[in-house]
């Protein structure tokens, strides 16, 4: 009967039953269905078919029940419901749709790679062999029908349990033209995200190396780890060695990295370096975090433009963070790469325990805190002398336990105004050994107490716009007296509306800010519902007396501190601008920060500006003042440019400059980058450094696909 949409009924169940519904039931819908004789059943026009989760589609099914197989014409389309689609003209099939054959045929993968042949055999479901194939992920468009990039090959075989695509006699060509001969290849398929093999290599150019390849090697270890084993070679001798180690595990999870070199650099030696991250889940919500880090020598990591650190750190740590309570373990060890440093001198060896908990004082009122502390470190000298002229000796090696509590407690007035009392208390006690200056041990008790006064003024304008002022006054006082221990954590003091209103301004322990002051500040917030909001902050330290605490450059010395200038812009996520700037009574800067970040639908934009005046204390003869820019716009949906710079506006000169240009589309991914490192010591040289990388898209679990090209009319 045609003309109308069929369901299989009995009559087609009990015809097909041996193939169709002894396994699993089937069903059949079409346009027509006739039988032809007891053997042979026939459905026309819209012929659809589901069986154990595959689809497929033809214009024309002949079901031959003695033979136990489909005859089919097309178009046809098979999707076997776990991301493979075979669209054929002609096709002969077993009844449970595992094999056979489909000629003119063109296999998709996960809606990416697609496969054209001229003839494909299923084979237990498992297999589906093709010959003759050309294998991209370029669209094609009908007045172009050649692909940006295609493999060409004489038999192709798709293992589907194992995820693997095999090409014998493969050929890639560009645009058409031959580039490559492979006689026998091996990828994984697009749903496979991890497999042993090959990635795609990439080409370096550096002044220093020369021209080099890395061939990345990614190893499968199991479902839980794998090795990715990366050889780099360049035309100047240099050969390299680069290892990345992952694990996962039921609990957390580690990584390690590394590289071996040998190089004309440095003739007849090895040169490598070592890093290792891990965090893992520990029992009562405690959580032990690792790092570890080192290299051969100070130069290696910007020989071979690996992350550049001037100091290098390793640590063992173990915390845990509830809503009143801070818990933290750990010991670090710490590398200096600086020039005239040394690491026999710098603390090298550092143990840290804090235990830090909140609460409230019932029928005192009021907020209190109570913090446990203790710190040590140890340096490798043994000289109790300061022989490199910094102010510390060469051995000096201390140990401190501190206990600090604080309590603060705030009335509301019927005048709006916010009164507040407030104050800390700390006690530290020092073990400090090989300093001819410190000897033995040392106490220290210190105290510090406030009261405050707040007064928010708010103001709701037209259009939902709300503005709230608000001036502060705080009046604080500490004991005087001159403190004698050592500072050794506490030496960089930054002045920020972050600490305007703190009893102790110094970031550590080893100093305490002394004496009686005013922390004056007015703060400006504005509101807008249209989606942006602007914050002002103004404040000032004034000192009854000078007692010389403070460096020049914290901005904080003298009776009257500089006055800090603080603001920050924001319209949405699309444009944040934020800065700090401490400036004296005749104006002129002493530090000052700007940052600015810009998020738009075409171009993403980070540009930050710092100055620091001069400060021998902070180890800073001259001012610093640098300009950094990073940004990259997109020309056009495939094309993308990027920019990154870092000058010195001091010296005149850049130190860093980069410029990269990066094109993706649906099926290719190339990214090229050129970068100039114009900062010299007696380590290392100024190099330039040219990177090119191309990935296929389609294979693996790898770089997502870009946006499609469009096809002209």
């Amino acid at each position: 009967m045609r003309g109308l949409r069929l369901l299989l009924l009995p009559l087609l169940l009990a015809l097909a039953a041996p193939a169709l519904w002894a396994q699993d039931r089937a069903t059949l819908v079409a346009d027509g269905l006739r039988i032809v004789d007891e053997n042979v059943l026939l459905a026309e026009g819209h012929v659809e078919v589901f069986f154990k989760g595959q689809r497929l589609t033809a214009s024309r099914v002949t079901y031959d029940r003695g033979a136990d197989q489909l005859r089919i014409e097309g178009p046809i389309t098979v999707d076997d419901g776990k991301g493979t689609v075979m669209l054929a003209d002609q096709a002969e099939l077993s009844a449970d749709l595992t094999e056979g054959i489909l000629r003119s045929a063109r296999v998709v993968l996960n809606q990416q790679l697609q496969l054209a042949a001229s003839e494909v055999v299923r084979v237990g479901g498992r297999y589906t062999a093709m010959t003759r194939v050309v294998a991209s992920s370029c669209k094609i468009c009908a007045g172009d029908p050649t692909p940006l990039w295609e493999l060409r090959a004489r038999r192709v075989v798709h293992d589907q349990a194992e995820r693997q695509i095999y090409f014998d006699s493969a050929q890639l060509r560009l645009a058409g033209v031959p580039v490559f001969y492979i006689p026998r290849l091996r990828m994984p398929d697009p749903t496979l995200t991890r497999a042993t093999g090959f990635l795609m290599p990439s080409l370096t150019t550096s002044s220093n190396l020369g021209t080099g390849v890395r061939a990345p090697y990614f190893i499968k270890l199991g479902d839980s780890r794998d090795l990715l084993v990366t050889p780099y070679f360049t035309s100047k001798g240099a050969r390299t060695v680069d290892l990345r180690y992952r694990q996962a595990f039921r609990t957390g999870e580690i990584t390690v990295t590394g590289a071996v070199s040998r190089d004309n650099l440095r003739p007849g030696e090895t040169r490598g370096r070592l890093q290792l991250d891990g965090g893992f889940a520990l029992p009562r919500e405690f959580r032990l975090n690792l790092h570890a880090e080192a290299v051969s020598d100070d130069a290696y990591v910007l020989d071979y433009g690996y992350p550049v650190q001037d100091r290098l750190h390793s640590e063992v740590e173990i915390t845990r963070t509830r809503r009143n309570e801070y818990i933290s373990g750990r010991i670090t060890t710490f590398q200096t790469l600086r020039f005239g440093e040394s690491n026999e001198t710098i603390p090298s060896l550092v143990g840290d325990l804090t235990y830090h908990r909140r609460f409230t004082l019932g029928t005192f009122g009021g907020e209190g805190g109570l913090r446990f502390q203790s710190h040590s470190h140890y340096r490798r000298s043994d000289n109790p002398l300061d022989s490199d002229g910094d102010g510390i000796a060469d051995g000096r090696d201390m140990g401190r336990i501190s206990l600090r509590a604080d309590w603060r407690r705030d009335w509301t007035l019927d005048n709006g105004m916010v009164a507040a009392i407030l104050g800390e208390v700390s006690a530290d006690a020092y073990r400090i050994g090989q300093d001819t200056a410190f000897q033995n041990s040392y106490s220290r008790l210190h105290g510090a107490f406030g009261a405050e006064l707040r007064w928010p003024w708010v103001k709701a304008g037209k259009g939902g716009v709300n503005h709230v002022i608000e001036p502060v006054v705080q009046l604080v006082w500490s004991p005087e007296e001159p403190d004698v221990l050592p500072n050794e954590d506490s030496v960089l003091v930054e002045f920020d509306q972050g600490n305007l209103f703190s009893l102790n301004r110094f970031p550590g322990s080893d100093a305490v800010e002394r004496g009686a002051r005013a922390n004056l500040g007015l703060s400006y917030l504005r509101d807008d519902p249209a989606g942006w909001t602007l914050g002002l902050t103004l404040g000032r330290v004034v000192r009854l007396e000078d007692l010389g605490q403070f460096t020049k450059a914290s901005g904080l010395d003298g009776i009257h501190s500089d006055w800090l200038v603080a603001g920050q812009l924001q319209f949405g996520s699309q444009m944040n601008l934020a800065s700090r700037l401490l400036l004296g009574d005749d104006f002129g800067l002493t530090k000052g920060e700007m940052r600015l970040t810009l998020d738009g639908a075409r171009y993403d934009l980070a540009a930050g500006y710092v100055y620091v005046v001069a400060d021998v204390a902070e180890n800073r003869p001259s001012d610093t003042s640098e300009l950094v820019f990073d940004g990259s716009y997109a020309l056009t949906d495939a094309w993308t440019a990027k920019l990154s710079n870092r000058y010195d506006l001091e010296a005149d000169r850049a130190s860093r400059a980069g410029l990269g240009l990066t094109f993706r589309n649906e099926c290719l991914a190339v990214d090229l980058s050129l970068s100039r490192r114009f900062t010299s010591s007696t380590s290392v040289n100024p190099t330039t450094s040219f990177g090119l990388s191309v990935e296929l898209l389609g294979f693996g679990g790898g770089t997502a696909a870009g946006p499609a090209r469009m096809c002209r009319r």
